[in-house]
């Protein structure tokens, strides 16, 4: 016979739910109800770890931006400002796509932290797995990486932390020289994880005239990725109509191609020839983008020819995250 739970006792003081301490996973639930913790109140804790967030970055300056560094920028860098200034002896906060050895992050040996934004995290937020992180690499020893590790669910976020007044400007880099101060001197273990990196590393321009708009070079043809805010029902909705008028594509030889989904934000995609630079794409892009406006601001029902052309934007939308 399966032996019996033993049952609370009617008298026994009950913790509320916002007592009830993290014990492991198989020790009695602190709550008294005589179940293993993972049963009970560790399944909540747990689904609370995972639960995704659909937009994590939302609600940061930027968070188009955030969105393109962390899924489509080889190499970037963004200067961060802390909520009330930085600690006494960290000189600054910099936001990077990727560090050598694939470290969450690291504190050099001037005190100054680097957070990269492209490693795999531990829970369904990724913004509190990055302020996690963040925390930990301004409190670590000069000279210190800083390893993942799981976070709990009641961490603070990055929109916690960081100030939501700062500006958020990303310096597209041609490499990752900006690992080191001195690649020269670096140790032969960063000297090949810059190597393999760099020769990894896709051509990318981020555009002036239009925000969180980047251009990219491959073999074949080029690209022009650009992150959008727009709720992404209005945003299809608009995109459909200028397609089906012949106005989505960025100038001759140039075509509208799908979407990415990532982080809750859609990032139109457009096909480019391989004479089409990054300053050949300013000017197109900053008229289309005065054309998505005004394909915005409709109201009017889609014709039968919008809706096939939002049929075929939505078929060829990929989920990144």
């Amino acid at each position: 016979m399966a032996k019996k739970r033993p049952q609370t006792k009617a008298g026994k003081q009950q913790l509320k739910d916002g007592e009830i301490p993290v014990v492991g996973a198989r020790e009695p639930c602190p709550c008294g109800s005589g179940r293993r913790y993972k049963a009970c109140h560790g399944r909540a804790a747990a689904q609370a770890v995972t639960e995704l967030v659909h937009r994590p970055f939302e609600g940061l300056a930027g968070e188009c931006d955030w969105v393109a560094l962390r899924e489509l920028v080889p190499a970037a860098t963004v200067e961060l400002t802390l909520k009330g200034g930085l600690p006494e002896g960290v000189p600054s906060v910099t936001l990077a796509t990727v560090l050598p050895m694939a470290w969450p992050a690291l504190r050099r040996d001037d005190g100054s932290v680097l957070l990269a934004l492209q490693n795999d995290t531990s829970s369904g937020d990724l913004s509190r797995d990055l302020a996690d992180t963040l925390q930990r690499a301004l409190e670590v020893e000069p000279g210190t990486p800083v390893a993942a590790r799981r976070v709990s669910a009641d961490g603070p976020r990055l929109q916690d932390l960081l100030d939501p007044e700062a500006a958020f400007e990303p310096v597209v880099h041609t490499g990752f020289e900006f690992w080191v101060p001195d690649a020269e001197n670096a140790t032969p273990e960063v000297s090949a994880s810059l190597e393999r990196a760099n020769a990894a590393a896709i051509p990318t321009v981020l555009l002036s005239g239009v925000d969180a708009a980047y251009w990219c070079e491959t073999p074949e043809k080029n690209h022009l990725r650009w992150v959008m805010p727009h709720p992404e029902e209005q945003l299809l909705d608009a995109l459909a109509r200028l397609h089906a008028a012949g106005t989505s594509s960025l100038g001759e030889n140039t075509r509208l191609v799908g979407s990415f989904r990532a982080h809750g934000l859609v990032v139109p995609v457009w096909d480019l020839p391989t004479s089409m630079g990054a300053e050949a794409c300013e000017k197109p892009a900053v008229a289309f983008a005065e054309r998505l406006a005004t394909a915005l601001a409709s109201d009017a029902p889609l014709t039968a020819e919008e809706r096939r052309a939002r049929g075929g934007l939505t078929n060829r939308q990929v989920t990144l995250s």
